[in-house]
Parts: C-alpha cells; structure tokens; sequence
C-alpha cells in the first residue's frame, strides 16, 4: 500500500528561497533581524518592530512549507470588513499539516523566567517529534531550517539549541520568526491558516487524508491591537465565523457529504459567542472547549468522482462584527 507521503517533496528545500528574501527585504518590510549568542537568527515581526501585512503574508507562505500561496482580496463577504486573504496550497495537506500547524510544543524554565511557544513551519518536519508524522511516515531532510513562534516575547538561546538539536542542524542555520498575535503580521499569518484549519478538522473527524486532493479557502483578517487575549480571540474568531474553504476529494458522494455536514464550527457546542468569551468561560483552559469548534464557519467539498458539491455551515457577520469591535 502506497503511503500518503509517498511522492512528497521538501517542505525546507521549497521555503528556503522564501526565508532567503524574507532576511534581504527585512527593512522593507518593516522587520527587525538579530542574533542570538549561538547564531541563530531571530526575525522580529511585531514585538519591537513594526512588522505589517505584506510580511505577514510573507511569513504565512513560509509556514506553509514554500507550497502554498496567499492574496489579498476585496471580496470577504461582510459589508463593513470588505477584505480578506486567500490561501491555496500545491499539496495541501503536506503544506498545512506537515509544515504549517501549530504542533510542535516548546517551553523552557529557568530564573530569568519561563518561556512557552507553539512552533510551526517546516522545521517541524526534520524534528517530526509529533506522533502526525509517524501517521503520515515522513520526516524532511535539510541543514537549514525556519520556526515560526506566536510570541511577544523572544525565546531564550535554550529553546533554539533545543530546536536545532531536534532539527538535526546547527544553531546557525536556524531561523526564528517572531508573529504576535496584536501585530499586523501575527493576524495575517494566523489568517492565512483558515485552509490548514480545516485539514486538522478533517483529520479529527477520521477523513482519509489521502482523499484531500486541493484546497482553497478565503478568511477576514482580524484587526491588529489590544493585548493579547484579544488578538487571540479576534483571530480565532475570523475563521470561526468568517472563513470559507473549499475541498476537492477524491471520494463517494457520502463521504463528501458526510465530511461537509460535519466540518462547519457551528456543529459545534461552543458555537455562538466571541472566542474570548467562550475561552474565559472555560478559565482560559483551552483543552476544555468542544475542538469542533476550530473549523471554518462554511465549507465546500466537491466530488471529483461524481462532480457533485455539498455545502454546510454560514458566514456569521454579527459575531465577526461584535468580535471586531466594528
């Protein structure tokens, strides 16, 4: 039986080019680039530098493996948001589950403090410490790599010797990128994951992934500012109850319409009020909320056998508005 990952590329060879012009356009894109002691190069995009939608852009694509691309659009479906970035992906579920998710967890303690950060991006695939990669039998083979971290704050040299020693590489050819969620760049790249949202539902719910031949999906991109419960709420909120994503499989037509019918976030029980409220409510214990949740508010699947599409879910524009302090 021929694996999913049978025929997939590089994730790190496809994004160094990116990661290359990301460092040789840093000013231009309003970043800060640094260096820590063991050489590993941080990119600030948006804790002390300014950072903006173009590099958020730029950092969205590069945690999609250098395989997936992302627009901005004027069409998002809301009146008074009238914009939105689409996001399409060569090989989707390699790009958004392989390299893009959120999956690696990082923390470090010691007496200057405590650090802790989600990792994503493809240098997730030469650690391949999580068990998604055993299921899909794939680990990358690179010298270089690139992390991308949702912080306001910057890690320490301990977790970069941790990554690298994980990654197979040397310090210096480690990069780190800085996203926080209240910076422009932060609610861009979170964004542009809305197609990566709704892969990881896909897989929650047992779908084969080898089914999943393409993906598009479209999302508002939520206001940048505040502290950071309230970029976390506001970006979760723009592809909760304003993301679309369409799938095409190669599948029966029950299959598909069973997965439309299920992949929604309003089949979920936490459906119905602001991220932050629902995260509060639940004392701000993330494993406590319903994970149908995290899904986009409609989907599309499509046939490719039978031609046939199924619809599901809606666009939720007095949540976004309310959300989005509009």
């Amino acid at each position: 039986m021929t694996t999913l990952s049978a025929n997939w590329t590089s994730v790190n060879e496809a994004c160094q080019p990116l990661v290359d012009a990301l460092l040789e356009d840093a000013q231009a894109l309003q970043l800060e680039i640094s260096t820590l002691s063991n050489g590993t190069k941080i990119v600030d995009a948006g804790i002390r530098a300014k950072g903006g939608l173009e590099a958020g852009r730029r950092i969205g694509e590069i945690c999609m493996g250098g395989l997936g691309t992302a627009t901005m659009g004027s069409q998002s479906g809301f009146a008074n948001w009238p914009w939105s970035v689409n996001v399409h992906a060569k090989t989707p579920v390699l790009s958004c589950l392989g390299s893009q998710y959120a999956g690696w967890s990082l923390s470090h303690k010691s007496e200057e403090g405590k650090f802790y950060a989600l990792g994503s991006g493809p240098g997730r695939a030469l650690a391949a410490r999580e068990e998604l990669f055993k299921e899909f039998e794939y680990q990358d083979k690179a010298d270089s790599t690139v992390i991308v971290l949702e912080v306001d704050q910057f890690p320490p040299v301990a977790i970069a010797e941790k990554i690298a020693d994980n990654c197979g590489i040397k310090p210096e050819n480690l990069t780190l990128i800085l996203t926080p969620t209240t910076s422009l760049a932060g609610v861009m790249q979170i964004a542009i994951r809305v197609l990566e949202v709704a892969l990881h539902k896909a897989h929650t719910l047992h779908f084969p992934l080898e089914k999943i031949i393409d993906g598009y999906g479209s999302t508002p991109v939520a206001p940048a500012g505040g502290d950071f419960m309230t970029g976390m709420g506001r970006t979760n909120d723009a592809i909760l109850y304003g993301g679309t994503v369409h799938l095409f499989v190669d599948a029966t037509d029950e299959e598909a319409k069973d997965l439309a019918e299920k992949m929604p976030s309003n089949t979920s029980s936490d459906y119905g009020r602001p991220f932050g409220e629902i995260f509060k409510s639940y004392e701000y214990d993330f494993f406590k909320i319903d994970p149908m949740l995290f899904s986009p508010a409609k989907v599309i699947i499509t046939n490719t056998k039978s031609g046939k599409s199924f619809t599901a879910g809606e666009l939720n524009a007095d949540l976004l508005t309310q959300s989005f302090g509009l």
